[in-house]
């Protein structure tokens, strides 16, 4: 099961785990967008996958998709963790509703996934669970207030599962990109160029001098970094945070 994967990052990692032969349950907002990810990836990869249209922020959706994924592929053996961002801004722009509405997506979101799933992974005595989340849980960003919180709390969330849920053989794990050549990160590009008055090609040189391996990674990378993590191969990992980010973060730890 691939959150948000209908296009950008969450695809990548459908994408990236239907090359290595797993069938994928694929799930977003838009409806028509879902299908056409889900179908690429059957006429691409030769194996089943399938949409299915969810909002993040709604507890009964999460359940909706996961028992339909159940009655459709008949178990689930992995999570991938996905929603979209929440909005930016300084602390005096949000009030109590904003913030209540930034927790349901970023944080309960996470629980309400991961919780849906458990019982199957109980049953099958395996599972493994991986969130995405940002390098806002590293260095706080300007203007991602909520991001800075709610997605640090996520990263807690990982740790204290990871202990709790070893014993049963379910490992969870965070991946956490860098700057990656999506449409999102097209679009900032573009905003900021103009907001600069530069060209979009300038202010994109511009963020890619700031990353040691010089350049934006891509969604092919992301998605190979977490087929990593989701596979056996990385069968003796769990609690962990994997940066895929060109080298742009310096924090040690």
């Amino acid at each position: 099961m691939v959150a948000a994967s209908s296009k950008g990052l969450g695809f990548g990692v459908a994408d990236a785990v239907a090359r290595e032969g797993a069938r994928v349950s694929l799930a977003s907002r838009n409806s028509d967008n879902i299908q056409n990810a889900a179908r690429k990836i059957r006429e691409s990869c030769n194996t089943d996958a399938r949409g299915y249209t969810f909002n993040a922020s709604d507890p009964e959706s999460i359940l909706d998709w996961t028992a339909a994924t159940l009655n459709d592929f008949g178990s689930i053996d992995g999570l991938v963790v996905n929603a979209g961002g929440p909005p930016p801004g300084k602390f005096d722009k949000f009030d109590d509703v904003a913030w209540a509405q930034a927790f349901e997506l970023t944080l309960m979101s996470a629980v309400r996934m991961i919780r849906a799933v458990l019982p199957t992974f109980r049953r099958n005595g395996s599972g493994v669970i991986l969130t995405m989340t940002s390098t806002s849980i590293k260095e706080p960003i300007d203007l991602l207030l909520f991001s800075n919180v709610f997605r640090s709390g996520v990263v807690s969330l990982v740790k204290t599962l990871s202990v709790e849920l070893a014993p049963e053989r379910i490992r969870i794990n965070n991946l956490v990109p860098g700057r990656m050549d999506t449409d999102r990160l097209r679009e900032l590009d573009h905003v900021n160029a103009e907001r600069r008055s530069i060209t979009v090609a300038e202010q994109k040189k511009e963020q890619e001098r700031s990353i040691p391996l010089g350049r934006y990674g891509t969604i092919q990378e992301f998605g190979a970094a977490a087929a990593f993590l989701l596979s056996d191969q990385a069968s003796y990992i769990t609690g962990s945070t994997l940066v895929v980010d060109g080298g742009k973060t310096k924090t040690v730890w």
